[in-house]
């Protein structure tokens, strides 16, 4: 099966190269993000933003188009023991797709000012959706990263 996906924007960010981005920018006690960037939906995808300031955070999947050959395992960061790729976010999957969560601050135009951009310049974006209370869900269990997400 075929799956042709058109990217609808771009991601610019401060991060230039995939060696940029450190986990440890993330891992914020209090969940302040502290690293800003815009998310730019091209103009003929620019309908598809309406009101969409109503929301706090959106769902951004994006491909990751730096990444290396996909692998089953990887090496997280601050980790002595490979995990499944399927346990990890890592960016060198059988298919480089990405998602993440950034807080929404201000839209113009079809320019979206975004917090907690974990992303490199230039990354395509695939598409945009709302964060919702149906996206919490409760008894969510983190496996390997309880440790290190408190």
């Amino acid at each position: 099966m075929d799956i042709d996906l058109t990217p609808i924007g771009t991601v610019h960010s401060p991060f230039k190269h995939p060696r940029d981005i450190r986990q440890e920018d993330f891992w914020t006690p209090d969940g302040f993000d502290p690293i800003h960037g815009k998310l730019e939906v091209f103009a003929e995808f620019a309908p598809g933003l309406e009101i969409i300031e109503g929301f706090s955070h959106l769902i951004v999947l994006f491909a990751f188009h730096r990444s290396g050959q996909g692998e089953l395992t990887a090496l997280p960061p601050f980790e002595s023991r490979e995990k499944g790729v399927f346990a990890t976010r890592s960016p060198h999957r059988p298919n480089p797709l990405g998602m993440t969560v950034v807080r929404l601050l201000e839209r113009q135009g079809n320019i979206l000012e975004v917090a907690g951009v974990d992303m490199i310049e230039g990354t395509p974006i695939l598409d945009i959706k709302p964060y919702t209370p149906r996206d919490l869900k409760p008894g969510a269990r983190f496996g390997w990263l309880e440790r290190t997400c408190r």
